[in-house]
């Protein structure tokens, strides 16, 4: 008998098409079958919290109101160290009275990131807009909003909208942790039992290492489903966002996710994590 094929959502980006590819396509050799839908990382947040699909590519920030039903996975995410958000103007005014900020998602790591940096740097922001990420970028340039928060590919792009760079949350994270940005998650239903689990979290890990040793076989994908179809940004993108923690979180990977929800939580904007929210099965 065949097994159902697990339902994934993850984000049409190049770094998850990238990482998918050969899940995707069946060039995993034993791996399931997969269902896939393509949804901003907003939406996917709001399926976790619903408990919606099997395996989702979620915000690290969301992982405090989901962990109960879902288990992260050690791989197939975005963490890394000089790609995190950035705040964008159409100038380099500083005066952040009343400034209405356009942000990706409430629930996204971004919008964290951005609120610890705002409490240390900033004596108060105005209006939080929420507005799907790729929508950011011309809302600030035609003064729609102040500011954006954005991310993806955005951080190569955001010069030709125009736009100046009023701060960038990664390296206030850096400068203040020492530790790498976490930005995106996978995760996936512990209801599929540990040995489930074990074996995609090893079946994600073949994709990765077949999209690093034949990227070109993953190119179609990416470029049919990618935001910015300029093929140079793309592969910019890929190499910023897939990295030796897609393939393993390892240490410095967990203390990372550790240190941001344990901090964010300590500052009341996430609930605290269990002792053991974080292992894997």
């Amino acid at each position: 008998m065949t097994a159902e094929p697990l339902q994934i959502a993850y984000s049409p980006c190049p770094n998850d098409t990238f990482v998918f590819d050969a899940l995707a396509h069946g060039r995993v050799s034993g791996a399931p079958a997969l269902d896939v839908t393509f949804a901003d990382i907003d939406i996917t947040n709001g399926m976790a919290e619903r408990g919606e699909f099997d395996v989702l590519k979620v915000s690290y920030a969301v992982l405090p109101y989901v962990l109960g039903e879902y288990a992260l996975l050690p791989c197939g995410g975005a963490l890394g160290r000089g790609c995190g958000p950035l705040v964008l103007t159409r100038d380099t005014d500083a005066d952040w009275t009343n400034r209405t900020v356009a942000v990706p998602s409430e629930k996204s790591t971004a919008y964290l990131l951005f609120r610890l940096w705002a409490a240390d740097t900033l004596p108060g922001v105005g209006e939080i807009v929420v507005m799907p990420f790729h929508e950011i970028m011309p809302a600030v340039r035609d003064g729609k909003v102040d500011a954006g928060l954005v991310i993806h590919e955005a951080r190569f792009t955001y010069q030709n909208y125009g736009l100046h760079k009023f701060a960038d949350m990664g390296e206030h994270w850096e400068r203040t942790t020492g530790l790498p940005i976490p930005l995106g998650a996978i995760i996936a239903k512990r209801s599929l039992g540990a040995e489930r689990l074990g074996r995609l979290a090893d079946d994600i890990r073949a994709s990765v290492r077949a999209a690093w040793d034949d990227p070109e076989a993953s190119r179609p994908y990416v470029m049919e489903h990618a935001q910015e179809m300029d093929p140079a940004v793309a592969d910019q993108h890929i190499g910023l966002y897939v990295n030796e923690f897609t393939a393993d979180l390892g240490e410095d990977g967990y203390a990372a996710v550790r240190g941001l929800l344990t901090r964010a939580a300590a500052e009341g904007l996430v609930p605290p994590l269990g002792p053991d929210a974080l292992a894997f099965p």
